[in-house]
């Protein structure tokens, strides 16, 4: 019997985590489902994958050679899907982009009304992304262009800043810091936190301060993959959290209270795009972007 593409993935989640709890997570599937898919992976290839004990989990021989052969296939694979999704976006005159926060900030309008007027005929596609994927769909060539919070680890991929804004913790309403009109880092740094997924990279340590720690690891309440998850558990009091300031405000809600951090560095919002990208087009949404943002991007453009 053949792997599906399917079992590949699960296997390589699972080989690069070496771990069937982070790669769960990861797949945002149950373990028992997880390791119930390996072992059917197993039983098809009549070969033993991983060595599995209590405290740690390895590859076999055989799982080292399948792990040599999965990847590359895989990434030929998304390769090949995205160059159809491309084809058929072109022919349509689509543009795909992707976004991992709702975008807020009156933003979005004045992008659509610029990029109008540079590409007559053209339709801007925006699809959400989780926060396991901080590169919102440019890493597997799902989308053509993104906004992005940085920093985002990914040398194929150039930015251009469109705004920096202060970072705000989120706290529940009952929260002791709740009333005040501005917080230091280190009024919160030793609460649980809510973070990211740990495939966000570098953008998990940003959003959870970690350079502000002083080598201490932030406690990690929860992890989550979208910002109502976020807020969701925060006003529940169980963890706080870090946001910028636009999204502060695109999700108030009750039971939560944003509150200015003083002594954080901004968070940067950016439009990314394929770095070899030659479209014309691209470059046009790119330009929108920051004729939009009111600047030029002469100081936000990052190669």
């Amino acid at each position: 019997m053949d792997a599906h593409l399917r079992d590949l993935r699960y296997f390589v989640a699972v080989a690069e985590e070496l771990n069937f709890t982070r790669a769960a997570e990861r797949l945002h599937i149950s373990q028992p489902a997880l390791s119930k898919q390996i072992r059917g992976l197993e039983t098809a290839l009549r070969a033993r994958l991983f060595l599995r004990d209590r405290r740690q989990v390895s590859l076999t021989a055989a799982g080292t050679v399948l792990l040599n052969v999965a990847r590359p296939l895989l990434d030929r694979w998304d390769e090949g899907t995205a160059a159809v999704a491309g084809a058929v976006a072109a022919e349509a005159r689509r543009l795909r982009i992707g976004t991992l926060t709702s975008i807020g900030r009156d933003l979005y309008p004045g992008i659509i009304d610029h990029f109008a007027k540079r590409e007559p005929g053209w339709r801007l596609d925006l699809r959400s992304f989780s926060w396991a994927d901080p590169t919102a769909g440019l890493r597997r060539q799902l989308t053509d262009a993104a906004f992005l919070w940085l920093p985002v680890d990914a040398d194929d991929i150039a930015v251009r800043v469109l705004t920096c804004e202060p970072r705000y913790a989120v706290l529940s309403a009952g929260h002791p810091l709740a009333g005040r009109r501005e917080i230091t880092f280190a009024e919160i740094a030793d609460e649980p936190f809510v973070a990211l997924p740990r495939t966000a990279g570098p953008l998990r340590e940003f959003w959870l301060a970690t350079d502000h720690r002083a080598s201490r690891p932030a406690a990690i309440a929860a992890e989550v993959t979208s910002a109502d998850e976020k807020f969701e558990i925060v006003s529940t009091g169980a963890a706080v959290a870090l946001v910028s300031e636009g999204n502060a405000a695109v999700y108030d809600r009750p039971g939560i209270v944003c509150v200015p951090v003083s002594d954080l560095s901004p968070a940067q919002l950016a439009v990314g795009w394929h770095r070899d990208d030659p479209r014309h087009v691209v470059r046009s949404f790119v330009d929108a972007c920051t004729d939009a943002a009111g600047s030029d991007g002469s100081q936000g453009y990052r190669t």
